[in-house]
């Protein structure tokens, strides 16, 4: 059964520092060959003012301010049973090495399909930077196989 009373809930809020070290990491993780990511150097002549954060790593941080248990539960959803339904991203700015982000997740819609055996709970981050510009909205789908 759908629970409307989780739509407007907040399920995480956090701030996580942006490490150039971890950018390169994800950059190489990923297959990205752009020096951009990797080299200040680059960054700085492409005219960027740091090493740019690669688009789908805003995901990555935005996990970590979430505690998966913790939000799970909340949602009454249980983790072996889930999927990654979905993923979106809306930008507005850059995010670069040495950025300060702030997180903050809601739930922004819960429904279901095939007459309640897959549950949908979609939940919208908005994304900030220290000097609270806004960065992006990243926007999330989790399906739980209630079936």
């Amino acid at each position: 059964m759908v629970d409307a009373s989780l739509v407007g809930r907040r399920v995480a809020q956090g701030t996580v520092d942006v490490e150039k070290g971890r950018l390169r990491f994800f950059a190489k993780a990923i297959g990205e060959t752009d020096p951009v990511y990797v080299d200040k150097a680059a960054a700085r002549a492409a005219g960027y003012r740091a090493l740019p954060v690669p688009p789908t790593f805003l995901f990555c941080l935005n996990g970590e301010v979430c505690e998966l248990g913790a939000m799970l539960n909340m949602l009454q959803m249980n983790l072996g049973r889930i999927l990654h339904g979905e993923q979106a991203f809306d930008y507005h700015r850059m995010a670069y090495a040495g950025d300060t982000l702030h997180f903050d997740t809601h739930v922004v819609d819960v429904y279901e399909k095939k007459g309640g055996a897959l549950y949908f709970v979609v939940q919208e981050s908005r994304v900030t930077n220290q000097d609270g510009e806004h960065i992006a909205d990243l926007r999330c789908t989790i399906v739980e196989n209630r079936g």
